[in-house]
């Protein structure tokens, strides 16, 4: 049980990995955390495989990341996660991103919650709690993720559908397409410009195919948001800062 108690992975940055820049893209980094997440629970016995039996699954709640130095086409990063005990429905966990010489450039810490796929309510922890290893003696990468800082600036307002390829099995907008959103709404010139040095999610209510969204994007300096709302609801919202690329 012993090594079961984190999980690495090894990712080789491919072209689909990364942005028009060459740059690991955010959506890529939520997908690798997602995957070693997934990998790790399997082995846990807390897996999809083994949460289906009873119709759950689990959602992210909140994310937040955090990039020192962003790895480009060619690259390869260590992925490491970790569980930590939950507290109450939520269950935290983390993860370390490091370059080939083992250096630490990113990291990133999570909340997932367990859902009921019938009436897509949160589940209690139950049984499950039982299979997150103990990991006092971990050293964190950073503290839990918070809430989005409001940003003040002129307010940009766009159109968003989900697409085919946004949706995953859990039939709703996969928690790795939100940032590809937020940066569609920043802008390719902003993009260009600028990496995401840090980004916040919390997600708030999932997004299924038939929900036709609006964003509402604010950037003042380095500071961005982006919320998504449908029906005057807010479902998803994302901030953070964001630092000029290296020329």
């Amino acid at each position: 049980m012993e090594a079961l108690k984190t999980y690495k992975e090894t990712c080789f940055l491919r072209t689909c990995d990364c942005d028009f820049q060459g740059t690991w893209r955010p959506s890529a980094i939520l997908t690798a955390m997602q995957e070693a997440a997934g990998m790790h629970s399997e082995k846990l016995g807390c897996g999809r495989n083994a949460l289906l039996k009873n119709r759950i699954v689990w959602v992210l709640s909140r994310c937040e990341v955090r990039m020192m130095e962003y790895p480009q086409i060619g690259d390869t990063v260590t992925v490491e996660t970790a569980p930590v005990a939950n507290r109450r429905w939520f269950f935290p966990r983390y993860y370390w991103f490091r370059n080939e010489e083992g250096r630490e450039i990113g990291c990133a810490s999570t909340l997932w919650v367990l859902l009921n796929m019938d009436d897509r309510r949160m589940v209690p922890p139950g049984e499950v709690a039982g299979t997150i290893p103990d990991n006092r003696h971990l050293i964190l990468p950073m503290g839990l993720p918070g809430t989005v800082e409001p940003v003040d600036g002129e307010e940009v307002i766009l159109p968003r559908a989900p697409y085919y390829f946004d949706l995953d099995v859990n039939q709703h907008v996969n928690n790795t397409r939100y940032a590809d959103w937020a940066c569609d709404a920043l802008g390719i010139d902003v993009m260009r410009e600028y990496c995401l040095e840090t980004m916040l999610i919390n997600y708030a209510a999932e997004v299924r195919p038939d929900q036709e969204m609006t964003l509402h994007v604010h950037r003042n300096g380095p500071a961005y948001q982006v919320a998504g709302y449908h029906d005057g609801k807010m479902h998803f919202e994302l901030g953070g800062t964001l630092r000029a690329r290296s020329k």
